[in-house]
């Protein structure tokens, strides 16, 4: 059954109770798909169950806590996308200020210009009082990760893994460590034992730009994950922030600045002028942009 259509059919009592009937409100495409694979998976709920208890029985150990569609603390600007997973596991608080907040995303194998205009965006977003999100990768991601620590501000990493798996990568182990230990968090969409897979990084990547009010791509080949970022951060109706030099470079860039998809920025300031200026909710995210399937869990 798509993942995120039951997080959008499952997010009041009412809803859940609909479900657990075998009926599915929401009048799309995806629900008729989903429809009689809900039917023949209710009889099979004890199992599922069993199943639920081991992995929270994980995060329990890892000392993760989990929100859910149904509570008030699930992330504001997540709650807004289409295709918001039904819960998240997380170390680390949750956070108000998470609502203005920005991801800074690209390459892992960045250059020595691209990790430096990394550190100095990130610094800059902390000065204004606006949260770093990232995806705890090598490359970019780690640099926002530890410009936005050394800054004194709150920074979020989106796992591409469980909560209470082994990092990915090995190498950001302790950054991670960091995070949670300086007020920031680590957030997983994932049953806190699954491990990082191929199909789990644009997942990953949903959140990352659901959670946050824009999207700034800092260097990324036309392969990168993170272009895929600024593809979904434009269906989200999100602000989607391309560098100058990004789009010089590469013709994905270029071509989505070129059909309004996204906008240059050289500056701090032409990121914060626009951030101020986001919509109160996306204008274009109507339809999951990726679909979510409990089968690939």
């Amino acid at each position: 059954m798509d993942w995120s259509l039951l997080a959008r059919t499952c997010d009041s009592p009412a809803g859940i109770a609909a479900t657990l009937e075998g009926n599915i409100r929401e009048q799309s495409e995806t629900a008729r798909d989903s429809l009689p694979i809900l039917r023949t998976g209710l009889p099979h709920l004890a199992e599922a169950r069993a199943r639920v208890a081991v992995e929270l029985e994980a995060a329990e150990l890892a000392g993760a806590r989990i929100v859910t569609v149904l509570d008030a603390g699930y992330p504001a600007n997540l709650r807004l996308v289409p295709d918001r997973p039904p819960f998240l596991f997380h170390l680390g608080d949750l956070s108000d200020a998470d609502r203005r907040s920005v991801a800074v995303v690209g390459t892992r194998g960045a250059s020595e210009d691209g990790i430096s205009r990394a550190m100095r965006m990130s610094k800059g977003l902390v000065a204004a009082d606006v949260a770093v999100y990232s995806g705890l990768a090598l490359g970019i991601d780690s640099a926002a990760h530890v410009a936005a620590l050394n800054a004194g501000g709150r920074t979020v990493a989106v796992l591409g893994h469980g909560i209470a798996s082994k990092v990915y990568p090995a190498a950001n182990e302790g950054l991670a460590k960091r995070i949670v230990h300086e007020g920031g968090a680590l957030f997983s969409q994932f049953w806190p034992l699954s491990n990082p897979a191929r199909w789990t990084f644009p997942r990953r990547n949903v959140v990352t730009s659901g959670s946050a009010l824009g999207s700034i791509v800092i260097e990324a080949s036309r392969t990168s994950g993170a272009k895929m970022q600024a593809r979904i951060a434009y269906e989200h109706g999100k602000r989607v922030f391309l560098l100058r030099s990004l789009v010089a470079q590469e013709s994905w860039a270029a071509k989505m600045v070129a059909v309004g998809r996204a906008v240059e920025v050289a500056t701090l300031e032409d990121v914060l002028e626009r951030l101020d200026t986001a919509p109160a909710s996306p204008t274009r995210a109507k339809e999951p942009y990726h679909q979510l399937s409990i089968a690939d869990l």
